[in-house]
């Protein structure tokens, strides 16, 4: 036995020193037990770390939060670590994770969010090694269900498996590029980066260079004369004419993905978008239940609310569903979300409800179908950037997706529609619907400017001199 065990021990030290040779672009990684090792380990001491550090201090204390916060913080820093040392789709993984503002603890998702824009960067040798393996996700995964338990990751390793390779495919990510360039082309300030086709091939993309700062980076901005507002706003207009009009949606718009630049010529504030990778096709049925929830949402009629979300898979979590949809608190729905903005307290509440609502979230994302999934880590990271701007649930944002949604609605509805009365009468509809907008649109404005104010002060004055 000791024989036959010392003869596959030196078989395998030959064939190792083969391969050792033989390979000029040897790196560690290439080994997947280097980095299965890294993950236990880092889960050993993050383990380690939560059971010693919060063990001896009475539970709900100050103390107690704070020593958790650092722990949270900490953990955080070490699965970073991992995720850049063992690259590849621990990456990706990790940027998910970094999206998942509803779900983790704020020291996890401001820590996990700098691999949006300063991920390490991975050889194509690195990748296709990892891909090969499929073994990065899952144990990235079971790290993270060490440290919390009440929360099922797999349905975050089903898509990253689904979606990884189409994000390595450059000719699909050059078509994607160039079908929201002719999709969006109505939009003056989008510009997207040039295919070089000639140049490029399913392992290689050549395409314009394009820089500017972060959407995210405010400062920035009001260095260059930027209306952070506009930017705002535009943004939120791109990606409701993608999500209701086309159901075609661009699904990694973090900063880095982002970026904003004005033109020397014009004086025109552009938004570039890059990365082209992942987009999600949401199928015709999918986009008019989620437009019609939406509308519902904004004029927080809740029957309608829970038939769609119903529709959409959401059963009984229906009010979760909302809460995690728009990011507010179930009273501020039932209020109407566009009534007031995100208070401190209520973002606090939010923050606090996900860590106790972790297994309805868990049975939710489960049952939700899966065009949901990417669409929610896009409204996080969207959610994200107007958070850093200050923009967050602007009134201005919800017109523009009511206007798509209407759009989007009417343009099924004349589709499905084979009598010419009845199109007419669904196009007054739609127009009479905009007409609204438009006007509550204007009535707004008249509200915020120094000319609504003069009006609103001759019309007390006036009413003071009656009386």
């Amino acid at each position: 036995m000791a024989l036959r065990a010392l003869k596959f021990a030196s078989l395998t030290a030959a064939a190792s020193g083969i391969y050792l040779y033989g390979n000029k672009f040897l790196d560690p990684n290439d080994f997947g037990v280097v980095r299965v090792g890294r993950a236990i380990a880092t889960t050993a001491v993050i383990t380690y770390d939560y059971l010693t550090s919060l063990r001896s201090v009475p539970y709900g204390s100050e103390e107690y939060e704070f020593l958790k916060s650092q722990v949270h913080l900490r953990s955080a820093e070490r699965l970073r670590e991992l995720c850049c040392s063992n690259r590849g789709t621990f990456i990706k993984v990790g940027q998910h994770l970094g999206a998942l503002d509803y779900l983790l603890p704020e020291e996890y998702t401001r820590t996990l969010k700098v691999l949006h824009s300063q991920a390490p960067q991975s050889t194509r040798q690195e990748i296709e090694q990892v891909i090969r393996e499929d073994l990065g996700k899952e144990v990235l995964l079971l790290v993270v269900k060490q440290i919390f338990p009440d929360f099922e990751f797999m349905w975050l390793v089903e898509e990253a498996k689904k979606n990884l390779p189409l994000e390595l495919d450059f000719l699909n990510e050059g078509r994607n590029a160039e079908k929201v360039a002719h999709m969006l082309k109505n939009f003056d300030f989008l510009r997207v980066p040039r295919i070089y086709w000639e140049l490029s091939t399913r392992r290689v993309l050549l395409m314009e260079f394009m820089e500017g700062g972060q959407v995210n980076d405010r400062a920035y901005m009001e260095r260059n004369g930027i209306n952070v507002n506009e930017i705002s706003r535009n943004l939120g207009k791109l990606y409701s004419e993608m999500i209701f009009v086309n159901g075609f949606v661009h699904c990694d718009p973090h900063p880095g993905n982002v970026l904003v630049k004005k033109c020397p010529a014009s004086g025109k504030a552009h938004i570039i978008l890059l990365d082209h990778g992942l987009y999600q096709v949401l199928s015709e049925s999918f986009r008019m239940d989620y437009c019609r929830l939406w509308q519902a949402l904004i004029k927080a009629d809740m029957k309608r609310v829970q038939k769609y979300s119903q529709r959409l898979g959401a059963g009984d979590l229906y009010p979760l569903f909302a809460c995690m949809l728009t990011a507010r608190s179930w009273e501020s729905v039932n209020r109407g979300i566009d009534q007031s903005p995100v208070s401190a307290s209520e973002d606090m509440e939010i923050r606090s409800n996900a860590a106790a609502y972790l297994p309805q979230i868990t049975q939710l994302l489960n049952s939700v179908p899966r065009q949901m999934l990417l669409l929610l880590k896009t409204n996080d990271l969207l959610r994200g950037i107007e958070s850093a701007l200050h923009t967050r649930a602007s009134a201005s944002s919800f017109l523009n997706m009511s206007r798509c949604c209407i759009r989007a609605v009417s343009t099924y509805q004349r589709s499905k529609s084979h009598s010419l009365y009845r199109r007419a009468q669904i196009s007054l509809t739609e127009a009479l619907s905009l007409w609204q907008i438009n006007l509550y649109e204007l009535f707004l404005w008249l509200k915020g400017s120094q000319l609504g104010n003069w009006v609103i002060a001759l019309l007390r004055r006036m009413q003071h001199f009656t009386y």
